[in-house]
């Protein structure tokens, strides 16, 4: 697909995003009411296989080829203190995950899972939002069209996972951003900073959203994000555009997409919530998309790794649907 140049060109996608195939979800409804098990044994699991149907186009799918992308960037914002660790810990992490030492590389491995990363122009960190737009125009096409174009059309599932000191800063911009209220509501400690270094990043968000006083959605990914974000964004994009359903990781992620369903309402009906993290505000960032999430056990480390763990729920949810015999089949009575 060609690259997307200009913002009405991105409006255009939103306004025109392919849904869900009625008669796929029609007849994993109807198959799923035949398998060997009571009605709603299998409890959310059946409604994830009838999702996952629904979007594939198929009443009995497979989910064999997941792909999990990392994408990273480096924020000016940093040098206001927002973090415990200082901005070379994005290269040196990307390292890591080329080298397969990451946590993100053995849940990939584990759920069999393509994993492909992205460093996007770490050199130069994006402008301090406090001082005005993190990105100009034309970088924030070049980010958004690395994660438009990372997505692999051969792909059944996509989740996106992010390396970015600072980013969870951006995060917290973002979520005020789009719903309002005082910035202390939406920041928590990210990479572990202590009371004084919580106050100062509310201080940050508040005076990014003050130097950046847009509430269009789109110009709001742009002026508070940074290139990771952006490319996650250009990724679940793509991934509507050709039917590929995605599971949401954290905090950094979900703030990234919320975007998209802010700009057009449905946008991330394609994705579900793989977890809820230990950052405060991803639950109530989480309430506000009408995402349950899949998984809450307490993490926060990014990266995608709540997401990739979740592909084992999606995966158990599609076996079951479209492996199980169905009572005539076994030769089981049905009542």
């Amino acid at each position: 697909m060609p690259d997307i140049k200009t913002i009405s060109e991105l409006r255009d996608i939103l306004a025109n995003l392919p849904v869900q195939d009625a008669e796929a979800m029609a007849g994993a409804a109807l198959r799923n009411g035949l398998l060997t098990k009571p009605p709603a044994a299998l409890g959310r699991l059946e409604d994830l296989a009838i999702w996952y149907a629904a979007w594939r186009g198929d009443p009995q799918p497979k989910l064999e080829n997941p792909q999990v992308i990392i994408f990273a960037g480096n924020h000016g914002v940093t040098a206001q203190g927002v973090s415990a660790f200082p901005a070379e810990v994005t290269a040196q992490m990307v390292a890591n995950f080329q080298g397969g030492g990451a946590a993100i590389n053995q849940l990939a491995r584990a759920f069999g899972a393509k994993m492909d990363v992205h460093a996007l122009n770490l050199e130069t960190p994006t402008r301090d939002f406090t001082t005005g737009a993190a990105l100009p125009p034309d970088e924030f096409f070049t980010a958004l069209n690395a994660g438009w174009n990372a997505v692999d059309a051969g792909a059944d599932l996509l989740v996106t996972g992010e390396m970015g000191i600072g980013n969870t800063t951006c995060a917290a911009a973002i979520s005020a951003a789009l719903y309002g209220g005082q910035a202390g509501d939406w920041t928590g400690r990210g990479t572990g900073v202590d009371d004084a270094g919580l106050a100062l990043k509310a201080r940050v968000v508040t005076a990014g959203l003050a130097a950046n006083p847009t509430r269009d959605p789109l110009e709001i990914l742009r002026c508070l994000g940074g290139r990771e974000l952006v490319a996650m964004v250009g990724a679940i994009l793509r991934a509507r555009v050709v039917r590929i359903p995605v599971i949401l990781d954290g905090y950094i992620c979900t703030a990234a997409a919320a975007t998209l369903e802010v700009a057009q309402a449905g946008a991330l009906d394609h994705c579900v919530a793989g977890h809820v993290s230990a950052e405060a505000a991803h639950g109530e960032l989480l309430k506000r998309l009408d995402k349950e999430p899949l998984l809450a056990l307490g993490m926060r480390l990014g990266e995608g790794s709540g997401a990739a763990l979740a592909i084992g729920i999606l995966k158990g949810a599609v076996a079951c649907h479209s492996g199980m015999a169905s009572f005539a089949e076994a030769g089981v009575s049905d009542g």
